[in-house]
């Protein structure tokens, strides 16, 4: 990957390649995301190479971060570096669907889930409800609810918003880079600002 594509997306000269570099999110959603984790300890699921997770450090008490690929794990843990945050991330390496990993893990104030919806052809069909992202955003959103009330979800911007009726009572935010949609963010519990469908345009 050329280092200017990371620096643009990601802030610093990180490292990735091809897979992480697509599933990252992009810095300007990822340090907006962070806004509402200020001084929380939080538990994040699907570390990639560490992008939200970084923003994640920069403001939240301590992050308890979790991937099931430690290639990516890898990189994570030198971005992590890079950024001078090792102090406050912890790794932990196994599937967020381990019954027997999550009460390994501290209690935490809230958790924030980038499942890995990075899937593309012309077959593929984006849904919540019996979700195809690695780990399944259905499954995962139900288990963090054991562990906090409080949780935030990225979500492909593709999936018919009528999929997230029967959740419980949450903010559902459209993230935009110009005029166009690139995430969903839903937050749950104190999480959330305001109960209806809410919009943030980042900067280009």
């Amino acid at each position: 990957m050329k280092s200017k594509k990371i620096q643009d997306k990601f802030g610093d000269n990180y490292v990735a390649d091809e897979r992480t570099f697509i599933m990252g999110i992009d810095q300007r959603f990822t340090n907006h995301f962070a806004e509402r984790f200020k001084n929380l300890t939080v538990l994040e699921t699907c570390t990639g190479a560490g992008f939200t997770t970084i923003s994640l450090a920069k403001t939240a008490k301590h992050i308890f971060t979790v991937d099931i690929d430690q290639s990516h794990q890898d990189k994570a843990i030198r971005n992590i570096q890079k950024a001078g945050l090792s102090s406050k991330v912890s790794f932990i390496s196994g599937s967020i669907l381990d019954p027997e990993l999550l009460r390994e893990i501290p209690s935490v104030d809230a958790v924030f889930i980038d499942p890995d919806w990075a899937v593309t052809g012309p077959d593929h069909i984006y849904r919540f409800i019996k979700s195809n992202t690695q780990p399944p955003a259905d499954i995962v959103l139900r288990n963090m609810f054991e562990i906090s009330d409080n949780v935030a979800i990225v979500l492909p911007p593709f999936i018919a918003v009528k999929e997230f009726k029967n959740l419980p009572e949450h903010e559902c935010e459209k993230l935009y880079l110009g005029e166009n949609q690139e995430l969903f963010c839903l937050y749950f519990g104190k999480l959330i600002r305001a109960f209806n469908m809410t919009e943030f345009y980042a900067k280009i």
